[in-house]
């Protein structure tokens, strides 16, 4: 529902306190101008810069520069028993920490029932004083849809129509601009075609990751890797792939992977997004965190937007348990454990074409509920490589740093594949063979061998094989099928 239908709705039941959450007051100021003109409400609107205009005034006299309390007592003015009228009050949430602003925005907002007059409060951020709590209704200004963005880039292009991407390329031009704001794309197409002539994708796909850094709530990974950068995992690839087509009338959710650290679940994360043609983004719970009480939920739920807007996408959290580890304390006075409620309703109810991949090395230190079903498509264990899966891996690195397939390899019984990579790297760095470099790589299998047995011990029989389909197993294994118990004569 856009904001114009929204807003009517309320108005016709006569929410007289109204809170619209935008990035874009001139844009929201735009559509409700539109909403008055069309339903002939009478609008004021006031800022600490250019004091009160009456919309549709004959003069231009502002009145009340600066002062809130001028503008509030002018609503009653404003009423008409045959219309509803209107004040849109911008960035109002820096006044209402005075006493007699808070004071006088009750009384006109209790008063406006019956003279049907609204204060909308036009502000980035929430912050209404608990005195007035019960008072507003918020309503949030969306960013564009996908049809909006194209309409900017014809207006943009309205004295060059032939220049106007079609088809397939309009689509991609959509993606790369799919999140930002009115402002910013219609800003990102202008430097396209200033650099180029024309609209292009990686230019918008550009400007949006350095947009994203502003807020430091999400980042645009921008790295090239693709699955045949990726040894193995064959069936958590086919999974992911046949998840994302397209084509599925059902929207995937995603997948956790849980696994021994250094066997390529962050890597998966990252080439994913190039293998289905899906713009990656990170999340890193820890830059949430905010000073002020309710701001870190408050940051959570501002990225989550951010990437449903920019939808379809991928949403990675690495190390999730590290990012979550407060949970079901109270040594972050709750933050965690709030953080972590809101992440999981998001993780059952969004209806985005979000695909949330988390990974976890430690999966004890989650609660039971996180990996519930509807929550994640699947539960994946990533598992030290088998034989096949090394050979490849090897194959991959011996490329990647040019060493000669003449070399032999060293024993790796237990290695990982970010263990196959060092040595591969090192063999490189200090000019000596893959066999001497082995001496440096201490597998993590060793050196956290109780930690690793355990990991298997848990996800043997509930999570799905990376590798292979089905069940994963402990000794890689489907488990055996429960044998009949024959008596025979001769046990007699």
């Amino acid at each position: 529902m856009g904001l114009s239908q929204e807003l009517l709705d309320y108005v016709h039941a006569a929410y007289t306190g109204l809170w619209i959450q935008t990035h874009e007051p001139d844009e929201a100021e735009r559509e409700i101008t539109a909403l008055a003109h069309e339903r002939k409400w009478k609008l004021a609107v006031w800022d600490i810069a250019n004091g009160l205009r009456i919309a549709g005034a004959s003069d231009a006299t502002e009145m009340a520069p600066g002062d809130p309390l001028a503008a509030l007592r002018a609503m009653p003015a404003l009423g008409d028993a045959k219309s509803s009228a209107l004040l849109l009050l911008h960035n109002f949430h820096k006044f209402l920490s005075n006493p007699e602003v808070m004071q006088t925005t009750f009384a006109q907002i209790v008063a406006g029932k019956r003279n049907r007059t609204f204060v909308v409060v036009l502000s980035p951020v929430v912050q209404v004083p608990v005195e007035l709590e019960k008072l507003f209704v918020v309503i949030e200004h969306a960013l564009p849809d996908r049809a909006q963005l194209e309409r900017i880039a014809r207006e943009i292009l309205s004295d060059q129509p032939g220049e106007i991407p079609k088809g397939e390329e309009m689509q991609r031009v959509l993606d790369a601009a799919a999140g930002m704001t009115r402002y910013e794309a219609e800003a990102s197409y202008a430097l396209s075609l200033a650099r180029h002539n024309r609209i292009r994708p990686d230019v918008i796909t550009d400007l949006k990751a350095r947009a994203l850094k502003k807020n430091n709530l999400l980042t645009l990974y921008r790295g090239g890797e693709s699955f045949r950068d990726l040894g193995g995992l064959e069936n958590l690839k086919d999974f992911c792939k046949r998840a994302l087509q397209s084509s599925r009338k059902v929207k995937p959710r995603g997948v956790l992977l849980l696994g021994i650290s250094g066997t390529g679940k962050s890597a998966f994360a990252k080439a994913l997004g190039n293998e289905v043609g899906r713009p990656t983004l990170l999340l890193d719970i820890g830059t949430l965190m905010g000073s002020l009480v309710g701001a870190s939920e408050a940051n959570l739920r501002h990225a989550l937007r951010i990437a449903e807007a920019t939808s379809p996408s991928i949403l990675f959290c690495d190390e999730i348990e590290k990012a979550l580890s407060g949970v079901g304390s109270q040594g972050d006075s709750g933050v965690s454990t709030r953080l972590f409620g809101a992440l999981l309703t998001w993780l059952s109810d969004h209806e985005s074409d979000v695909f949330f991949i988390g990974t976890s090395n430690d999966i004890s230190k989650l609660p039971a509920e996180f990996t519930r079903a509807e929550r994640f498509d699947g539960v994946f264990f990533l598992d030290i490589p088998n034989v096949a899966e090394k050979e490849a891996i090897w194959s991959l690195y011996r490329k990647h740093f040019q060493i000669p397939e003449s070399q032999i390899r060293p024993k790796d019984d237990s290695w990982t594949g970010a263990e196959i990579k060092a040595c591969c790297r090192l063999a490189t760095l200090l000019d000596e063979p893959l066999t001497q470099a082995a001496r440096n790589v201490v597998p993590v299998a060793v050196t956290a061998a109780e930690a690793v047995e355990k990991l298997r011990t848990w996800a043997s029989g509930r999570c799905l094989c990376a590798n292979n389909p089905g069940i994963f197993t402990r000794d890689g294994a489907p488990s055996p099928r429960a044998a009949r118990r024959v008596h025979r004569p001769s046990d007699n």
